[in-house]
């Protein structure tokens, strides 16, 4: 007997979505970490891919997200080879914390699936290791034992 088994693409964008869910509570806080996510995908990756082939995979991503989360089209695709994350921090700041973290979680899970079918799933991992090992571990966004 066959037991279904959960892919790897719904195991990585449940833990992508938890940690974001821990890392963030509030809308603008999602903005925060996303913004500083894509500034350390783009530090890790612009040295093989070049500033401008990151930029390209982050509008895609940004334009396949954009079918389940429309909202998203407040973040301009056009102009320059570059990643706008003034303006995905303003759409983001915007939303609910739910929609936030939902959207923000799907982007990051498009990119990661988009990359690894253009260079495979293991150097996918290797080259977005020192990316995701903090995002993972990070401290929760607010403490409020205090």
């Amino acid at each position: 007997m066959a037991y279904p088994v959960e892919s790897e693409e719904s195991q990585e964008s449940q833990w992508i979505a938890v940690a974001l869910a821990r890392r963030a509570e509030t809308a603008g806080q999602v903005a925060e970490v996303l913004v500083s996510t894509w500034q350390a995908i783009d530090a890790s990756l612009s040295p093989v891919l070049g500033h401008r082939g990151v930029a390209m995979l982050y509008k895609r991503s940004l334009y396949l997200t954009t079918a389940a989360h429309p909202w998203l089209t407040g973040t301009p695709e056009d102009g320059p080879a570059t990643m706008d994350l003034v303006a995905l921090k303003s759409v983001f700041a915007q939303q609910s914390s739910t929609h936030a973290i939902a959207a923000g979680s799907a982007l990051l899970q498009t990119f990661h699936e988009l990359l690894s079918s253009l260079i495979g799933p293991s150097l996918t991992e290797r080259l977005l290791r020192p990316v995701w090992a903090p995002f993972i571990s990070g401290p929760p966004a607010q403490d409020t034992s205090s």
